[in-house]
């Protein structure tokens, strides 16, 4: 193959395949990066972005795929990360790579210290990751460790650790994924920033408004090969309307489907619900809290990061979050004690978490495994699983929710975040709940498969079920919720009906600093 590469171009990927052990992970996909832009690649969830990307920074070594890759004019051949880090290509995981316990300064030269003769320079140490901290717009000491600063932050260190070793190609996979609207801003400025300063961009993003704000060119790759690329820029407008048609094959007319709600009885109350951070004991994170949620009801709980949202549902969920917990919660009128999880999942409820790869599932099981495991009593005689029986309920949640896999014996670290969420959801539906909490049930994955746990939650709802919500995406709250609680600063500051409902009335509330309720 002629690998000559055009000087606008940094980089060209020519006729990349990539198989696994059953999957054709890539197939014959082609990219070309222009010099200083910000390319971003957009895809459903298992279309192959991250693949491709793990292709070109050396996670997948040379030898390991077919096709060729040139950069700036050079055929490339990385066999590990360092060979393309070496070139200048640095690529930010979705799943953050830095050591919580280390420091800032420690965390950007690590595995490329300032030593000499074996000895750290911590005076150079510290003063290079100052000047790299103030580049990416962060105030925080050197020496702050990085358990102690935010994700958004977090994030901003793993920018400049990048910009440490001199990155001419910047890889950025769902960047924005955790983060709030705030830090997700600030974050898209500093990219734009490194453009004007020549460094080049690739983005992978679900999110987008942020594509369509941010980038100069788009790749829409679906099932594995390359469908289109956009000029933003051109004459035609790129309505974020044509990228989800390139995305998913087909028009997306509706982001969320039509449901007529049949809404029942109270299932769940919870009254003056007070919780204490469990290290900083006399903070609370969560003051005086009121919520109820009916049969067949999917209740919204709005807030920006920090509101208490995810804290109110860990601690009425077993009290698997917080301190010095007062309050009331009443199941079907009755005063209930969810003392352990163990106590909650008895009195039917169940929480998806927003962090499912560290707490909603087992990654180095099976799809079969994580879907019996809340309820093993289920699939079990005498106290032994049976497994064929754990066999046929993971087939038939597969089928039900359309979870993409070969087989229910593949672990469930080798899905897509899609695939993953629909995992959780098998999860706890199989517990046969009364009330689902899920939080952030749609964080980091594409519009398609949205739609699916959409339908999923809509589905649930019929079937009698009570649903709260907890999203930090205001318009999906508004497109699937009955009712709306917004939250600040650990109140409930109002309570809005579906027909009322409106983003600028829910961030009013949202940043109220004093608890007013409306009905």
């Amino acid at each position: 193959m002629d690998t000559t590469a055009s000087p606008d171009y940094i980089l060209e990927m020519h006729g990349i395949t990539k198989r696994f052990p059953g999957v054709l992970a890539l197939s014959d996909v082609n990219l070309k990066v222009r010099r200083g832009q910000v390319h971003a690649i957009c895809g459903e969830n298992g279309a192959g972005k991250s693949t491709l990307m793990k292709v070109l920074s050396g996670v997948y070594p040379h030898g390991t795929y077919e096709g060729d890759i040139v950069f700036e004019g050079q055929p490339a051949e990385f066999r590990t990360t360092r060979d393309s880090e070496h070139l200048g290509i640095v690529i930010i995981h979705q799943e953050l790579a830095l050591s919580p316990f280390l420091s800032i300064a420690e965390n950007i030269f690590l595995g490329n210290e300032r030593a000499k003769r074996g000895l750290v320079n911590w005076n150079a140490t510290n003063s290079e990751a100052a000047k790299l901290l103030e580049r990416v717009g962060l105030s925080e000491r050197p020496d702050t460790r990085v358990i102690d600063i935010g994700v958004g932050k977090q994030q901003l260190v793993e920018i400049a650790k990048a910009l440490s070793k001199d990155v001419k190609l910047l890889i950025l996979d769902e960047p924005t994924a955790a983060l709030n609207d705030e830090d997700s801003a600030h974050l898209l400025g500093l990219i734009s920033g490194l453009r004007d300063h020549g460094i080049t961009s690739i983005m992978i993003s679900h999110k987008l408004n942020e594509i369509e704000s941010i980038a100069d060119t788009t790749t829409v790759i679906r099932d594995g090969k390359t469908i289109e690329t956009f000029d933003m820029h051109g004459d035609e407008p790129v309505t974020e309307e044509r990228i989800i048609r390139g995305m998913v094959g087909r028009s997306l007319d509706q982001r969320f489907p039509d449901h007529e709600s049949v809404i029942g009885e109270e299932v769940l109350r919870i009254e003056n619900w007070t919780v204490h951070h469990p290290i900083d004991q006399a903070r609370a994170v969560v003051e005086n809290a009121s919520i109820n949620v009916r049969r067949g009801e999917i209740v919204g709980l709005a807030g920006l990061m920090g509101a208490g949202r995810t804290e109110l549902a860990m601690s009425v969920f077993g009290r698997s979050y917080g301190s010095h917990i007062s309050g009331q919660v009443f199941k079907s009128g009755q005063e209930v004690q969810l003392r352990t999880v163990h106590d909650a999942i008895r009195h039917g409820l169940a929480y998806a978490t927003e962090d499912r790869k560290h707490y909603g599932l087992n990654l180095i099981a099976t799809i079969q495994a994580n879907i019996s495991g809340v309820a093993l009593d289920k699939v079990a005689r005498m106290g032994v699983i049976d497994r064929n029986e754990e066999l046929k309920v993971a087939e038939l949640y597969r089928r039900d929710l359309n979870i993409k896999t070969p087989t229910v014996a593949v672990l469930a670290g080798k899905l897509s975040g899609g695939n993953q969420q629909k995992v959780v959801l098998s999860k706890w539906i199989y517990a046969d709940p009364d009330v689902l909490i899920l939080d952030e049930p749609t964080r980091g994955i594409d519009v398609g498969a949205k739609y699916e746990i959409y339908t999923i939650i809509n589905r649930l709802a019929d079937e009698g079920k009570a649903v709260i919500v907890i999203s930090s995406e205001l318009p999906e709250l508004l497109g699937i919720c009955d009712r709306i609680y917004a939250l600040s600063q650990g109140r409930v500051t109002g309570e809005v009906a579906r027909e009322d409902a409106t983003q600028e009335r829910l961030m009013q509330y949202m940043t109220m600093e004093k608890d007013v309720t409306s009905r």
